[in-house]
């Protein structure tokens, strides 16, 4: 009978396994970044888009802070930006929408605050 030293065999087993689980982590990790991407772009589009909807529909910008959708503008923007540079087109459809509702609703609520005055 053959006695293997376990100070010999653990490393052994635990490379193979680390290996394993690096390969496992590889084939699978596509498969997260499509479903997180998915995810994101939904729920941005989706909290987003009501509010928009409704600035369009009702035309009232009171509540809405006018420098918040500008910097939200000019973020959206440069994501869209940098999801061209990446080819991540999750980024670029989630960004792309937003941005044009951000910019519809700044349209809205520059008009809305030109008018009043």
């Amino acid at each position: 009978m053959i006695c293997i030293d376990s100070s010999v065999f653990l490393p052994i087993f635990a490379t193979k396994t680390f290996v394993y689980f690096k390969n496992y982590y590889a084939m699978e990790h596509g498969l997260l970044i499509n479903i997180c991407g998915w995810i994101a772009t939904f729920g941005l589009i989706f909290g987003y888009l009501p509010q928009a909807i409704q600035t369009i529909r009702t035309r009232n910008t009171d509540g809405i802070s006018l420098p918040g959708f500008i910097s939200m503008a000019i973020g959206c923007a440069a994501f869209v930006v940098q999801g061209f540079l990446i080819e991540n087109y999750y980024l670029v459809l989630t960004n792309l929408i937003t941005c044009t509702c951000s910019v519809i609703i700044f349209a809205i609520k520059m008009h809305n605050d030109y008018c009043k005055k």
